[in-house]
């Protein structure tokens, strides 16, 4: 059988309908370049760009499609210049929300890093110092609606302080459809100087 191409527009989507008997499904292919998802049955992974952590208080990742049902983000030789961790917030295209965040971050020795309420709370305030070098990932999943659960593990290679490997588990119930995922410094003041971040969705 020869190959069938549909050539769509520069926005919208194409939607394959099969006949409305019991039993049948309609796939939607969404507008993308080189990736295509399944909605509702399968997803390609999409991968972002890496962003340098070299500077500023916050990274923020947005554009996130309402198809994903999973995201990581992922941190490389990150550091700040202070001690004051690291947190995570989301939110839906209004902003992200900084309220009604559930769970706990800890320590790898099984002391209490962070309490969450604000943020997702990844590394508590006093954790780190200002040389420590972070790697590893923050998950985010689509529970149900617009909640979501995270969990992270993250690990420090600089080979010095206590309590080198952090955890958390917690989740979130967001206003609307999240649409962006943001990393920032613990206390919004200390600034990042090392690394970089990049982020993944399916």
């Amino acid at each position: 059988m020869s190959s069938i191409v549909i050539s769509g527009d520069t926005s919208g989507a194409i939607t394959i309908a099969a006949p409305a008997v019991a039993g049948t499904n309609t796939i939607t292919m969404p507008a993308g370049t080189g990736t295509m998802a399944v909605n509702g049955v399968s997803s390609n992974i999409v991968q972002g760009t890496a962003v340098a952590s070299t500077s500023g208080t916050t990274i923020t990742f947005t554009g996130i499609p309402s198809w994903a049902k999973r995201i990581t983000l992922m941190l490389y030789n990150a550091s700040t210049s202070g001690t004051s961790g690291y947190k995570v917030l989301i939110g839906p295209s209004g902003g992200v929300e900084t309220s009604g965040y559930l769970g706990e971050a800890d320590v790898q020795s099984g002391a209490t890093n962070a309490n969450l309420s604000t943020s997702f709370y990844v590394i508590g305030s006093g954790s780190l110092s200002a040389a420590s070098v972070i790697h590893g990932r923050i998950e985010l999943y689509n529970h149900s609606g617009n909640i979501w659960i995270c969990t992270s593990q993250l690990g420090r290679s600089d080979g010095t302080g206590t309590g080198s490997s952090f955890y958390l588990s917690g989740s979130k119930s967001l206003a609307g459809v999240l649409t962006q995922v943001q990393l920032s410094t613990g206390n919004d003041t200390d600034t990042f100087d090392a690394g970089s971040i990049n982020i993944l969705y399916e």
